[in-house]
C-alpha cells in the first residue's frame, strides 16, 4: 500500500486558553440550500449560528440554473422519479435514500413556495420542463434560468426573520473540534476578529463541493472542498470520491468564466452540433441531447477529438425568439456580452467540472460516524446519486437533507442533558519549514493536472502521474502553517484532489461519470460497490 503524506490534524496552531470563544446550540457551516434549510429547522429547537466564508449568497446554490426535479405535475409519480434516478445512478444508488428524498420533495418545495419562492407559472399553474435522463416533465424553474438564486434569496429572507439564527459572513472555518469521536464545534477565522473557537452541541457541515480543483468548472471560487477536507482530517469516512460529474455544456469563450448553459436549453429543444455543423448526439444515444449527463459529456469529448476542435456548439436558433428570451434571460445576457445572440448564433460549449457526487458518508438523518456531526447537501454522500446524478436532483436533495439534518440535530439537543462546557484544547504545528511558495502557481498547476489526468477520461498512466504530482506538492505544502484562506484553500484542494485520484485509480471499471479508457466496461462482479476513504491514525 502506497504511503501518503497524511495531513496534520489541524491547519493552524491554537490554544483555547487564549482564544476567543463563541457558543451556540447548533453550528451550521455553509449558507447554500442545504445549510440554510438546516438552520431554519434547527432554530425551532435552539440557537443557531450560520458561518460562511464569503457573503451569505456566494455559493453553488446561487449559481444553479436548471431547476428542481419534483413530483408535482399531473401524471407524474414518485415511482417514475425514483426509476429515472436509479437508472442514472447505474447500480450504486441507495434506493431507500432515493425513495425518502423524492417522497419528501413535494412537501419541501411547497414549503418553499409558502415562504415566497416564485417559481415560473402559466395561468397560475407551475410550468414543468424536461431534462436529460428524465422520462417526464417534472423540472420547475424560477425566472427562467435563475432557479438557484430565487431559492437562495427566499431562504435568506426566511433566515434573517428568525431571531434564533445569527450569521457570520466572511468567516473561514479551518477545522472541526473533536475529542474521542465526538464533535464539539469548529475553529474559525475572520480578517478583523481573528481566530475563534465556536462551541456547539451539534455541528452541521453544508460547505458544498470542490469544483475549483479543476481548471474548467462551473463552480464559484468558494468551492474548494473545505468541508470534505476538514471532515477527513477529523477522521470522518468519505465515499465515492471518484465520481465527479462534468456538466456537458458550459460557455467556452476566451476570457469568459465557464458559465453554465443549463440542461433545460436542451430540454427546450437545443441541438448539439460539431464544428462542421453536424448534429452528433443521435449517433451516441437513443435519447440524443437528452441522454444522461455522463453520456453527453463523453460524447462531446469524443466529437471534439474527432474534429480536432476545442468545443462544440449548441443550436437553439430554431426556437422562437420570444420564447428563448423569456426562458433564458441570464444566458441571453451573458452571451450578448460576448457578441452572441442566442436566437441567431450558435453557442460554443464544452464540458466542465460541475458536481461532487461523492462526499461525507451519512445516514438518512445526515449523521456522520462522528457523534454530534452532520453533513448535508453537496458535501455529503447520501447514496442518492450513485455513479451519476440525474439533472436537477441536487437542489431537491439539498432541501430535503438540510431539513432533516436541522430537524434531527434540533430534536437531539432537547434530549441532551447539561450545559455546553468547553475544554482545554491546544495544537502546535511545530517543525513547519518556512519557504517562499507561489501558492497561485501551485493552485493553477493542480487544476491543470486534475483536468488533464483525472477529468472526463482517465487511465492508469495519467492517474498515476496525477497521484505522484499531488503527493509531491503535498510533501512541501501540507507541513506549512498559513495565516489566511489562500493557503488553507490550497491545502484543502490538494487533499481533496488526492482523494479523488486514489479513488479513481482504485475503481478499475467505467461506471457513470467515472470513465476509464483502459477499463471501458462496467464490471458488476467486482465493482458494484462503494470505495471508502478515511484518514489513517497517526
Amino acid at each position: 500500500m502506497k504511503k501518503y503524506t497524511e495531513p496534520k490534524r489541524y491547519l493552524i496552531s491554537f490554544d483555547s486558553r487564549t482564544s476567543s470563544h463563541v457558543f451556540t446550540d447548533i453550528l451550521v457551516i455553509g449558507s447554500g440550500v442545504a445549510g440554510l434549510s438546516a438552520a431554519i429547522q434547527a432554530a425551532k429547537h435552539g440557537s443557531v449560528l450560520v458561518v460562511t466564508k464569503d457573503k451569505i449568497d456566494e455559493n453553488n446554490t446561487a449559481y444553479a440554473q436548471g431547476g428542481v426535479a419534483v413530483v408535482l405535475s399531473t401524471g407524474d409519480t414518485i415511482a417514475k422519479h425514483i426509476k429515472d434516478t436509479v437508472d442514472a445512478g447505474q447500480g450504486l444508488c441507495d434506493t431507500a435514500m432515493v425513495k425518502n428524498i423524492i417522497s419528501e420533495g413535494p412537501q419541501r418545495v411547497n414549503e418553499l413556495i409558502e415562504w415566497g419562492a416564485a417559481f415560473d407559472t402559466e395561468n397560475n399553474h407551475l410550468i414543468f420542463t424536461k431534462e436529460g435522463g428524465h422520462q417526464f416533465h417534472r423540472i420547475i424553474r424560477a425566472k427562467g434560468d435563475s432557479t438557484g438564486k430565487e431559492i437562495e434569496h427566499t431562504l435568506i429572507r426566511t433566515v434573517k426573520r428568525n431571531k434564533n439564527i445569527k450569521i457570520f459572513e466572511y468567516t473561514f472555518t479551518t477545522d472541526l473540534i473533536t475529542k474521542d469521536g465526538v464533535c464539539h464545534g469548529a475553529i474559525a477565522w475572520h480578517a478583523k476578529k481573528g481566530y475563534m473557537l465556536i462551541w456547539a452541541k451539534r455541528t452541521i457541515l453544508a460547505t458544498g463541493g470542490c469544483g475549483q480543483v479543476y481548471r474548467e468548472t462551473t463552480n464559484p471560487d468558494v468551492a474548494t472542498g473545505d468541508g470534505l477536507a476538514m471532515a477527513y482530517r477529523a477522521g470522518v469516512t468519505l465515499q465515492d470520491m471518484e465520481f465527479v460529474q462534468f456538466h456537458p455544456t458550459t460557455l467556452y469563450i476566451a476570457g469568459a468564466v465557464r458559465f453554465l448553459i443549463t440542461e433545460t436549453v436542451r430540454g427546450e429543444g437545443g441541438i448539439l452540433r460539431n464544428k462542421r455543423g453536424k448534429r452528433f448526439m443521435p449517433a451516441y444515444h437513443p435519447q440524443a441531447e437528452l441522454a444522461p449527463r455522463d453520456v453527453v459529456s463523453q460524447s462531446i469529448l469524443k466529437e471534439m477529438q474527432k474534429t480536432d476542435h476545442t468545443h462544440v456548439y449548441i443550436d437553439i436558433r430554431h426556437i422562437p425568439k420570444e420564447r428563448l428570451y423569456a426562458r433564458f434571460p441570464r444566458i441571453r445576457e451573458i452571451c450578448a456580452s460576448f457578441g452572441i445572440d442566442i436566437a441567431k448564433d450558435l453557442i460554443p460549449v464544452r464540458p466542465s467540472a460541475h458536481y461532487m457526487i461523492g462526499g461525507i458518508k451519512v445516514d438518512r438523518f445526515s449523521r456522520t460516524i462522528i457523534k454530534q456531526l452532520y453533513a448535508c447537501g453537496e458535501v455529503a454522500c447520501t447514496g442518492m446519486h450513485g455513479a451519476n446524478r440525474l439533472g436537477s436532483n441536487s437542489l431537491l436533495e439539498g432541501l430535503v437533507t438540510g431539513y432533516n439534518a436541522g430537524a434531527d440535530a434540533g430534536k437531539s439537543i432537547q434530549k441532551a442533558q447539561g450545559e455546553l462546557i468547553p475544554y482545554t484544547v491546544q495544537e502546535f504545528m511545530g517543525g513547519s519549514k518556512i519557504s517562499w511558495l507561489d501558492l497561485n502557481d501551485i493552485g493553477n498547476s493542480l487544476k491543470s493536472l486534475m483536468w488533464r489526468d483525472a477529468g472526463i477520461e482517465r487511465d492508469e498512466r495519467h492517474l498515476l502521474e496525477a497521484e505522484e504530482m499531488v503527493e509531491m506538492w503535498c510533501s512541501y505544502v501540507m507541513d506549512k502553517e498559513f495565516s489566511n484562506p489562500t493557503g488553507w484553500e490550497l491545502q484543502n484542494m490538494l487533499l481533496v484532489s488526492r482523494l479523488i485520484v486514489i479513488s479513481a485509480r482504485e475503481r478499475k471499471e467505467s461506471r457513470g461519470v467515472h470513465h476509464r479508457n483502459d477499463y471501458p466496461n462496467t464490471d458488476n462482479i467486482h465493482w458494484k460497490k462503494h470505495i471508502m476513504v478515511k484518514k489513517s491514525k497517526s
